[in-house]
């Protein structure tokens, strides 16, 4: 069996397979609200969900809490690997053995991503501590997005800060490559190999430019705050702004992150959340509510149009992600007014699931 593990800022995902060709899923669930009251865990097998309410006041003991669960519903002997999702490796692109040297560097480079990179460090030296024979394995978000045009990889700085690693790495690649791969299975190859943009819109938001199966432009750039407005994150900023902001406020450079990064983007624009499902439910009493849903889609449509002029048109649009699935609404406001691309609104407006 494969254990395959994606750790986020608030919950964990996981999923076990049985190992063969095709691999067969198990069972798959998440720890919800980490930190946070309400939390609990979800799995979900054979068709039927479990949840189990428990008590996650931080991110060790959601871990804790998770590992002794899975002891209980599996042999530990008959998991043979574990895959961890990784968001930024920096140089390591490839999906890769885990080993002590390759653990040194992430923590060489956890200020590069210091709201992922901890907590994915935690979740692999914890199952090397419970299962120390079981070969672990790093699979990294930047992956897909290795082949980039020079182009589309280079930021507008002096060439000088190229030895520290900055550029655009790009993320959410384990999951475009897993929509690519389905997008071949629901509309064959033809599709796949066509103009395809991929909208991945969740608490973090991507949009990705692909061509011929292969990333040709990606919005998130050198850390995921860039790019499109998110939850929490502003995504792409004027520097002028932040230089501005950190001048009036004073702020240190943790202070800076932590505005960009967890008080900005819609939570920011709206006052009150960065969640889609409430601003959807406020934004007819709320103008600021309305204000965040709004700049979101009109963003999401500005970019699409950018990378449809760089693919040469747009055969395919996926949406992906807890907003691009499950709000069609949102999808639809993105979409009005996109006949000019080609095909028509309706037939734009579609999600794998």
């Amino acid at each position: 069996m494969i254990l395959t593990v994606n750790g986020g800022s608030s919950s964990i995902k996981f999923a076990l397979y049985q190992t063969g060709n095709p691999l067969v899923k198990i069972m798959s669930g998440q720890v919800t609200r980490i930190g946070l009251p309400g939390a609990e865990l979800v799995c979900n097998q054979n068709e039927e969900q479990q949840t189990l309410p428990i008590k996650a006041t931080d991110y060790l003991s959601a871990i804790d809490h998770l590992m002794k669960w899975l002891d209980l519903k599996v042999d530990p002997k008959k998991i043979k690997a574990i895959g961890h999702r990784v968001v930024h490796g920096m140089q390591h692109t490839a999906p890769t053995l885990i080993t002590p040297g390759l653990l040194a560097d992430l923590k060489e480079i956890i200020p590069y991503d210091p709201d992922h990179l901890p907590n994915e460090i935690k979740l692999i030296e914890a199952f090397q501590k419970r299962h120390p024979k079981t070969r672990q394995y790093a699979c990294f978000d930047t992956f897909f997005h290795q082949d980039m045009p020079t182009v589309a990889k280079l930021l507008p700085i002096p060439r000088r800060f190229g030895k520290h690693g900055i550029h655009k790495y790009g993320f959410h690649g384990i999951s475009c490559q897993y929509l690519m791969n389905e997008l071949e299975k629901i509309a064959g190859k033809k599709a796949a190999l066509g103009r395809v943009i991929i909208a991945h819109l969740g608490n973090g938001a991507s949009l990705t430019a692909v061509y011929k199966g292969k990333s040709t432009d990606t919005s998130m750039g050198f850390t995921p705050a860039g790019g499109l407005p998110m939850s929490s994150r502003s995504g792409d900023l004027d520097p002028g702004v932040a230089w501005i902001m950190i001048k009036k406020e004073k702020l240190t450079p943790n202070q800076f992150n932590q505005l960009i990064n967890h008080e900005s983007g819609l939570l920011g624009i709206s006052g009150t959340s960065g969640d889609m499902g409430d601003l959807l439910q406020q934004e007819d009493n709320d103008t600021k509510a309305a204000d965040a849903v709004n700049h979101f889609c009109y963003q999401l449509k500005k970019w699409i149009g950018a990378y449809s002029a760089v693919l040469g048109g747009l055969d395919t649009l996926i949406f992906s992600g807890g907003i691009g699935e499950n709000a069609p609404i949102i999808r639809s406001r993105i979409c009005d007014n996109l006949d000019l691309l080609g095909g028509n609104s309706g037939r734009l407006d579609q999600a794998i699931p």
